[in-house]
């Protein structure tokens, strides 16, 4: 399985999923931190994935994502963004929202 592949089952198997540096106990920046921070701040259910620990994916999520930094959030497989947007998303409300229908999705009535 190449990397690509593995980032999108990590993606698909997980509705909020965080790639950072370190863990959201330990975090090992402050970025990572911050959004950690952000998402335990509205009881987010989130995964995460600590890219120190896979160079491999570290160095593919950069391509796959098109973005060059972490950490990298992700809801329902769609790059959110980083740090910056993630902070500004929770500052405006927007993230618990975003979170909300990721963890809970609407549910579809089997009869229509």
């Amino acid at each position: 399985m190449d990397v690509n592949e593995r980032i999108k089952g990590q993606l698909e198997s997980h509705p909020v999923l965080l790639y950072m540096k370190g863990t959201p106990d330990f975090p090992q920046c402050g970025f990572s931190a911050q959004t950690v921070g952000a998402l335990r701040a509205i009881d987010a259910q989130f995964s995460s994935i600590n890219i120190f620990e896979d160079p491999e994916v570290r160095e593919g999520l950069k391509t796959y994502s098109n973005w060059p930094t972490f950490p990298q959030l992700y809801i329902n497989g769609e790059l959110i963004g980083g740090c910056d947007i993630a902070l500004e998303l929770y500052q405006s409300g927007e993230l618990k929202k975003l979170i909300d229908s990721a963890v809970v999705p609407q549910k579809k009535d089997a009869d229509t």
